[in-house]
């Protein structure tokens, strides 16, 4: 709503002058032309009346620059220095002083126009009307600044939340946010479930419940039925509760429905239709709706994705490991959560004329494109180790392959090539997290011993061979597992070593140990491959 051309809407004065005479005739002035007038005589008055209102400051002040207890300039100082009233346009007026410096001064302290007496009544509501039609604008312009950066925050947050619930938590509470009051949402998860969510205000809890299958539907019915875009209509209370009974929201809704894609459920987000206090309003719930409509598709498109992937990176690993006898294996394979990229890791166990071949790596990155490559390399991994290659020729294969393929790409892998008696280790490791030798009576150590990472086309060293005493047992696993973001690596394999050392001899119970007490709460994937030698 904007003041018209010919006149502003109707306003709350108050006039500050000490002669009962001028506060009359300025009241009767003022009130002939719709205004509210609330007349004092001193500037404690006018103070004490400013700090009392309870939330309904008056739009405007007259004040004159002679009163009997301080001057009009101090009045408006004072009310220029308060927080609360800082906005209040004030006009001064006086009849005594009214020079050019005496002007000056009174703009200088705080007035935004000043009237000399005798005053023209024309000249009078003119000048209220133009200072309150620009200070009404500042204040639009002021409230809509403060608007578009909760805005700006609110669309941050729903396009960088990981998960539904945080999407639907900062989707609500961005609503609140914007409009600063109540607010109301309906989505569908990607689990298919309409969900309801509501909040009281700005920065309080959103509660999230289920709602009855179909609404999402009937509030589409009520904007854009089956097309994309966004769009608000307004619904009665009794409309709006026979759709949600248990919402919240009183009076009539506001409701901006939004649709990115035809044939997807929309997203709904409802706010008091008074809260709505012009274009401006409507333009900015509209600006969120459609806002959360593109991060709920992009989060679902994530889903998808991620579980495809997901699917692809354990179609590339083994069901199960070989059978040797003399020779226990034990693994774990761990995907990072659900809201993380896909991640390269991968192990191998292959029977090979040479003797059982143990293979665990880690494709750089986190994407679909590291799954596929650790498929690609796995698979190749297996042919070269049945052709019978030792495992630094293994290696050298595999540094071609991902030269003529997956240039750019590097990968980590460590190779333990078990004699065909199980007394003789030899480890080649490609920049890999070392493997763990726990000897039976030396007790664990990491084989540091490494070569370059593969896809570097550096040469590799030929393995390192290792006695195998009976009871030997290996621990290899990837960076996920051992990786802290905020502690040093070398601290974390001591920490891990002495675990294994105090742990279980029994694999599968060391395997558990493991995952309990490192693999907790990571973000990437962890791979873990146990074997004792008898």
């Amino acid at each position: 709503m904007t003041d018209s051309a010919q006149g502003v809407l109707p306003a709350t004065v108050l006039v500050i002058d000490d002669n009962e005479s001028t506060r009359y005739v300025l009241t009767s002035w003022l009130r002939r032309a719709g205004h509210t007038v609330v007349g004092v005589g001193t500037g404690e008055e006018g103070l004490a009346r400013l700090h009392s209102a309870a939330g309904s400051l008056p739009d405007i002040a007259i004040i004159d620059v002679r009163l009997p207890d301080m001057s009009g300039f101090e009045v408006s100082e004072r009310v220029k220095s308060d927080p609360r009233t800082a906005h209040l346009p004030v006009i001064q007026i006086s009849a005594a002083a009214i020079t050019p410096d005496d002007h000056a001064e009174g703009l200088r302290r705080g007035a935004d126009a000043y009237l000399d007496q005798p005053i023209d009544p024309g000249e009078l509501l003119a000048t209220v009307d133009a200072t309150l039609r620009y200070a009404r604008a500042r204040q639009r312009a002021e409230r809509l600044a403060t608007r578009l950066i909760a805005l700006n925050q609110a669309t941050l947050d729903v396009y960088s939340a990981v998960g539904f619930h945080s999407f639907a938590s900062a989707a609500t509470g961005g609503a609140a946010g914007v409009l600063a009051g109540p607010a109301s949402a309906v989505f569908l998860s990607p689990q298919a479930q309409a969900v309801h969510s509501m909040i009281d205000g700005p920065r309080t809890p959103v509660r999230t419940r289920p709602a009855r299958s179909g609404v999402l539907e009937q509030l589409a019915a009520h904007g854009l039925n089956q097309d994309t875009g966004v769009k608000v209509v307004h619904l009665s209370n009794s409309q709006w509760h026979a759709l949600l009974p248990a919402d919240h929201l009183s009076g009539d809704i506001a409701l901006a429905v939004a649709r990115t894609k035809r044939g997807r459920p929309p997203v709904c987000l409802a706010v008091p239709a008074s809260a709505l206090q012009s274009a401006d309003d409507e333009q900015l719930l509209q600006q969120l709706a459609n806002a959360s409509a593109l991060a709920l598709e992009a989060l679902r498109t994530y889903n998808e994705e991620h579980a495809l992937g997901l699917a692809l990176q354990r179609s590339f690993l083994p069901k199960e490991l070989p059978t040797v006898p003399g020779i226990k294996l034990a693994f774990r394979y761990l995907p990072a959560s659900e809201h993380a990229e896909i991640g390269g890791d991968f192990y191998e166990a292959v029977r090979t004329a040479n003797g059982l071949l143990l293979a665990i790596g880690d494709v750089v990155g986190h994407s679909v494109t590291a799954a596929t490559v650790m498929g690609e390399v796995r698979h190749a991994l297996r042919a070269y180790a049945i052709e019978g290659h030792p495992p630094h020729r293994i290696l050298e294969r595999l540094e071609q392959l991902l030269g003529q393929s997956q240039p750019g790409i590097t990968v980590t892998l460590c190779l333990v090539l078990v004699a065909p008696d199980a007394r003789r280790l030899d480890i080649a490791n490609a920049g890999h997290i070392p493997p763990l030798v726990i000897h039976p009576e030396e007790g664990p150590r990491f084989h540091l011993p490494h070569g370059p990472l593969l896809g570097l086309g550096l040469p590799h060293p030929a393995p390192t061979v290792l006695r195998n005493p009976p009871g030997t047992r290996l621990v290899m696993v990837t960076d996920g597992l051992v990786e802290i973001r905020t502690a040093d690596l070398d601290t974390t394999l001591a920490e891990f070593r002495d675990a294994v050392a105090a742990g279980p001899d029994d694999l599968e119970e060391l395997c558990d140990l493991l995952l309990d007490r490192f693999g907790q709460n990571k973000d990437d994937d962890i791979a873990l491959l146990t074997a004792r030698f008898a």
